[in-house]
């Protein structure tokens, strides 16, 4: 029973993909068939369906998609781009290092990586060129510097982990990414500052650096976001799901009386844009409610990890195997998907080593971000290979060198719990 409908669930999944059908199609239709085949309950099918999404930390979701398409149109990214140009100045691989803390920085606002990466590459990409920066190294860069929105807070992706891990909280999560999204994007400026200086990078452009002040008076608004986002939340004056609503109000003030950016044709178009992609981001996580309640009620996930530890009981190398198990998935999927389709393989892993929740929440995310930017489905570099106008295929080059910079920030995380588990221990969560 368990080998006939894990058949069904993992290579019906696997196949329905290769036909390319829609991860939510796929998902729904596996956990559908296994549950029909196996007398599971047909009922349990849209009783898992809506279960899989009424969950208050879900809330949060949509709101700060919102919140982030919202700061992107308002300007906010050209404004911190001219600040963050004050500080670090005119040298050599100096617009490197300004597109990878934009990066870092929005990401604190916006928590989706393809937002940030789009928002960026608009403004940088053009300027980076007039630098001798080539278009492929930019789009890869910038795709890379990107990924980070996935790990610095508010993270779209880490408020699902908490869903599904109940056990690691939202607050702690987003603490806990806090030092590893730092790390994951200054080990970025390494390849940039070889490349740059190997190259003669950075300094081809007669433009003038913009001062101090005024460009800190023009980002002001935009640098107080995350600010008052994180702030609130440490302060307890309001949950992660209050502080998105606090987020695209602020937003929306910032853009209609402050920069006065947001016309109502383009507020509409933010509430459209937003409204679609959230509603694909839960129609997943919906449908993947059913493959999940098919695999744990089957016994399928639990064979699935009693198999991976039946390989070795050693924990590093047990970490290891699900490292590159995790790279390998996020080259293909995003990392909503990812969580939905491994974790309840993964969380019996878990469980037989102690590790602490919250950092593999951490452990994992970092992971999904180096898929962000790898090809071939590497969803943030699509996004800047469009904007730069230049096939992915050329990126390649560019991309290995930022996975192998990531992937020591990833080892030290790894290596080192420390890293990920301090803020939220110092924070008391």
């Amino acid at each position: 029973m368990i080998l006939e409908g894990s058949l069904i669930l993992f290579l019906g999944f696997a196949v329905l993909l290769v036909l390319g059908a829609p991860l939510a199609i796929a998902l729904g239709i596996t956990g559908t068939a296994v549950i029909l085949t196996e007398g599971l309950g047909i009922m349990s099918v849209p009783t898992n369906a809506y279960n899989g999404i009424a969950k208050y930390p879900l809330l949060a979701l949509p709101v700060f998609v919102l919140a982030g398409m919202i700061f992107e149109r308002a300007g906010v990214a050209l404004r911190i781009v001219r600040f963050a140009s004050a500080i670090v100045g005119k040298r050599r691989g100096a617009q490197g290092i300004v597109a990878i803390l934009v990066c870092m920085f929005l990401g604190g606002i916006s928590g989706s990586g393809p937002a940030d990466a789009a928002a960026v590459a608009m403004v940088m990409i053009p300027a980076m060129w007039k630098q001798g920066y080539p278009r492929e190294f930019s789009a890869t860069l910038i795709a890379a510097a990107g990924s980070t929105a996935i790990l610095i807070p508010p993270s779209v992706a880490l408020i699902v982990y908490s869903v599904l891990v109940p056990t690691a909280s939202v607050p702690a999560l987003f603490a806990g990414g806090v030092v590893p999204g730092i790390l994951a994007g200054l080990s970025l400026i390494l390849p940039t500052l070889y490349f740059s200086y190997k190259n003669g990078w950075g300094l081809a452009s007669d433009e003038e650096t913009p001062g101090f002040w005024a460009s800190f008076k023009e980002a002001i608004w935009g640098l107080l976001a995350p600010v008052i986002i994180l702030g609130g939340l440490r302060a307890g004056l309001f949950t992660p799901t209050e502080a998105a609503v606090v987020a695209a109000f602020y937003g929306f003030f910032v853009g209609l009386f402050v920069y006065r950016t947001l016309t109502l044709r383009k507020i509409y178009e933010v509430l459209v844009e937003s409204a679609e992609i959230s509603a694909v981001v839960l129609l997943i996580i919906s449908l993947a409610g059913i493959f999940a309640h098919a695999g744990s009620t089957l016994g399928a996930f639990d064979s699935l990890a009693k198999l991976m530890l039946g390989f070795t009981t050693n924990e590093a190398l047990m970490l290891v195997m699900i490292t590159i198990l995790l790279l390998i998935a996020g080259m293909l999927l995003d990392a909503v998907s990812i969580f939905l389709v491994f974790l309840p393989i993964l969380l019996p892993i878990i469980q037989v080593y102690h590790w602490d929740p919250v950092w593999f929440g951490i452990i994992m995310t970092m992971n999904m971000a180096i898929g962000q930017f790898t090809p071939p489905m590497a969803v943030n570099l699509m996004v800047t290979t469009r904007i730069a106008g230049v096939s992915m295929d050329s990126t390649v080059r560019w991309a290995l060198w930022m996975v192998g910079s990531m992937l020591l920030a990833l080892a030290l995380v790894t290596a080192f719990p420390q890293l990920a588990m301090w803020l939220p221990q110092r924070l008391g969560y």
